[in-house]
């Protein structure tokens, strides 16, 4: 293999290892509070059931990147925090600082909403 083929598979296998946007794949998702309640953080007081995989897993939630209309649905009421929508994302795993101590969390990414949750997709959520 010449030095320049080999140099460019490098530079794109290390872009796809440690740039998120590429790690992660989007999936379908019911984000919710599920009821948990914690003394001290990180608490994963929220879940988001990954409706590829069944997988509940306890998350945040990031809504910066939902286009500006579905941002003013998840404004006007519960409809994020109680299951009542699907969004589309990626989980990503960040960094946070709690009394003085990092933590690699996972947050869910949100890129839009899909559409209105069905009961049976709502079965882990706290208010269902």
């Amino acid at each position: 293999m010449s030095g320049l083929r080999v140099a460019v598979l490098i530079v794109a296998t290390s872009s796809i290892c440690t740039s998120p946007s590429f790690a992660a794949a989007e999936s379908s998702y019911v984000y919710c509070d599920n009821g948990l309640r914690c003394f001290k953080a990180p608490c994963p007081s929220s879940s988001a059931l990954d409706l590829g995989t069944g997988t509940i897993k306890g998350v945040s939630i990031d809504t910066s990147g939902l286009p500006r209309a579905d941002k003013a649905i998840t404004a006007q009421s519960d409809v994020l925090y109680s299951g009542k929508i699907v969004v589309r994302g990626s989980i990503e795993h960040r960094i946070q600082t709690f009394a003085g101590k990092e933590y690699s969390l996972p947050r869910l990414v949100a890129t839009r909403i899909v559409r209105t949750a069905k009961d049976s997709e709502r079965k882990h959520c706290s208010s269902h």
